[in-house]
């Protein structure tokens, strides 16, 4: 990945180029809250908000982008069909649910939420018919593991462009980050800040220190040097700004290891082989 500024991207396997630095709106409340979130990231600069039909924000997502002075065609829009959702009917029903509550008239990319046994497979089909009719530009996969994805890359027509993992120093998942480069997968980061755990440790505000950064800024950095999309969650203008002030510094070698050291597989979220659905 070429880091370069705030307007940076990465060409997906479909060619399609994709911000690496977008908006997160997880839990997030619909109206005036998210309204003004997704303002204050396009106001600052980013070009990538990333809702999900479980986030049950969505019409507010899409009425800040639709009255934005940005154009539509220069924001990226991702969204996700939730587990009750999946199945190939119900995948085709809620996404034109998610289309509606947008109010647009196409998205740039859609996720599956999680790897539901039984169902992924039915969603996929789904998710290839709606981006072979024009409606999605990419899609792409959240929490699979590589036994996953090799079940779901058996019978598919279309590779996943994206695989949005849980991803922080304490799980790097080296092996499933392998495994998707070897296969033009790109992942993508949710926890990145380990659930607000990340301040709290003594070594990465040290390290912050080091580059008079806060620990926020530190570890998305780390991310971007380790190829990874970022789509850090805040509310706050404040912290929106701060979270996108990431490309006049880098991160030295000797530093990548030391937070790459932190790794012991430890998940601030469901493990995907086993999360009930």
């Amino acid at each position: 990945m070429k880091i370069t500024d705030i307007n940076g991207s990465v060409k997906l396997n479909n060619g399609l180029n994709i911000p690496y630095l977008g908006l997160g709106v997880y839990k997030i409340k619909d109206g005036e809250e998210v309204f003004n979130a997704v303002q204050y990231a396009l106001d600052a600069g980013y070009r990538y908000i990333d809702t999900a039909s479980a986030y049950f924000n969505e019409k507010g997502v899409g009425r800040a982008i639709n009255e934005h002075r940005i154009p539509r065609e220069e924001i990226f829009v991702s969204t996700k069909v939730w587990n009750s959702e999946q199945g190939y009917d119900n995948t085709i029903k809620s996404f034109n649910k998610s289309l509606d509550r947008l109010n647009m008239e196409y998205i740039d990319l859609y996720l599956q939420h999680w790897p539901v046994k039984g169902k992924f497979k039915e969603t996929w089909k789904a998710m290839e018919t709606l981006y072979e009719e024009g409606k999605i530009k990419a899609i792409g996969v959240c929490n699979f593991l590589q036994f996953q994805l090799e079940d779901l890359m058996s019978f598919s027509k279309i590779k996943p462009t994206i695989n949005q993992v849980e991803f922080h120093p304490y799980l790097t998942q080296e092996s499933l980050q392998k495994f998707c480069k070897k296969e033009n997968i790109q992942i993508q980061s949710w926890f990145p800040l380990m659930h607000g755990e990340a301040f709290k440790i003594e070594g990465f505000q040290e390290l912050a220190t080091k580059y008079h950064r806060s620990v926020s800024q530190l570890l998305l950095r780390w991310n971007l040097q380790k190829d990874i999309i970022i789509i850090p969650k805040s509310k706050s203008k404040t912290h929106i700004i701060e979270n996108s002030e990431l490309f006049d510094f880098e991160i030295s070698r000797e530093d990548m290891s030391f937070l790459d050291s932190f790794d012991s597989n430890l998940r601030m979220g469901p493990n995907p082989a086993n999360f009930n659905f």
